[in-house]
């Protein structure tokens, strides 16, 4: 997964808990970066065609993004299913995000074939909690 699909990860998850555009601001603070490199990247997938910006308004996917998105947070419960459910990695979700950018996509589909990824994935993500809501219910089940 490179930058830019960090990016369209963390745009769609924040329209989806702010049912709406995603300001810079949001964007910066979930990827931990300077409003000034969130608004460089935000150019860069305005060129790209993946998103719209609108001055004092914020973010918006454009289709091509949203499905660039949903493919991105798919690798991601990907990522977070396999460290708990077959390495057992208690800090799961720190492990997930920084092995997030360097996961492509073959190898997040051959972790899928040992996690048995549910169908529903990626909707069944909890933006909130920012982990696989599924995954959250198998460790509530276990306690």
């Amino acid at each position: 997964m490179n930058t830019a699909d960090q990016y369209v990860k963390a745009i769609y998850l924040i329209q989806q808990q702010e049912d709406g555009p995603a300001s810079t601001g949001a964007i910066a603070d979930t990827l931990d970066v300077s409003p000034a490199s969130a608004n460089e990247m935000i150019g860069k997938l305005e060129a790209k065609g993946l998103a719209s910006h609108e001055k004092y308004k914020g973010v918006d996917l454009t289709d091509d993004g949203i499905a660039r998105a949903r493919d991105a947070l798919q690798n991601y419960c990907i990522i977070e299913r396999f460290l708990v459910e077959v390495l057992e990695v208690e800090n799961f979700r720190a492990e997930a995000r920084q092995l997030e950018p360097v996961i492509d996509e073959t190898v997040a589909d051959r972790l899928d074939t040992i996690i048995d990824r549910a169908p529903q994935c990626p909707d069944c993500f909890d933006a909130e909690d920012d982990v696989c809501g599924l995954l959250e219910l198998e460790l509530d089940a276990a306690d």
